[in-house]
């Protein structure tokens, strides 16, 4: 049969090669699902509420950060705003992906921005970089497997609930950390990435201990202008052999 239909079995390929290629990801981010449920239970969501913070915003960062906002009473303003700061990465990632997916067909585009992720980003840009070219069942198997993982680990912590009591004290959202240096170490394969990671880690600490409020946002700046600055003033002779590479 496969034989026959070559398109079948190249998309059977595609499935198991981006299933795999999740599936490390997805299991580094168990703990931080789990949390996710629990919390929003502890917090006073219903599990349905909890569950469908996985199923409809599914935005690990965003979701701890609400779940905790709401627990604490902030004003609707306050959680809105800082959960769009936090997402704000993602409008980078969409318009990276734009020149890919713009000649796709309306349905296509609204379910690979929905389960657009920093892993389904890493991943399908680390697929092409290795073949040129974008493939769009690539990038929703890969997605979709990830949201699946990503709503079981979710209702692990709902079912859970009350049972795991304290569960921010156990540590696991060193989960975050650890999923955003898998997927950031990869990427680092010249001086002006490096530099960008760097100054941005560096200038992350040192706000955080001197308590500013929007640390994140101006480490994420000063990284990308000490990048962008490390690249302008790099000799030609090596940008060009960073592009031959």
């Amino acid at each position: 049969m496969n034989k026959d239909n070559p398109a079948l079995t190249m998309k059977n390929k595609v499935w198991l090669s981006a299933c795999a290629d999740m599936f490390p990801l997805s299991v580094a981010v168990i703990p931080w699902g789990v949390l996710c449920g629990s919390l929003g239970v502890q917090m006073g969501l219903t599990p349905l509420q909890a569950q469908a913070m996985s199923l409809f915003v599914f935005a690990g960062a965003a979701q701890l950060s609400g779940v905790t906002m709401m627990g604490a009473g902030v004003p609707g303003s306050t959680l809105f705003s800082t959960t769009f700061v936090i997402s704000a990465r993602h409008l980078l990632y969409s318009v990276n992906f734009r020149q890919y997916i713009r000649q796709l067909p309306f349905r296509w585009r609204v379910a690979l921005g929905f389960l657009l992720t920093d892993e389904m980003y890493a991943l399908c840009a680390a697929q092409i970089e290795k073949t040129g070219e974008f493939d769009k069942h690539y990038a929703l198997f890969s997605g979709a497997f990830f949201y699946l993982c990503w709503n079981l680990a979710t209702l692990l912590g709902v079912l859970g609930g009350t049972q795991f009591e304290n569960i921010e004290e156990f540590g696991l959202e060193f989960a975050i950390a650890a999923t955003f240096l898998a997927l950031v170490i990869p990427t680092i394969k010249d001086i002006p990435v490096l530099v960008c990671v760097l100054v941005s880690f560096s200038a992350m600490t040192l706000f955080t201990l001197a308590g500013f409020g929007n640390a994140l946002i101006a480490a994420a700046v000063t990284g990308m202008v000490a990048g962008f600055v490390c690249e302008s003033f790099m000799p030609a002779h090596h940008k060009k052999k960073g592009k031959s590479k």
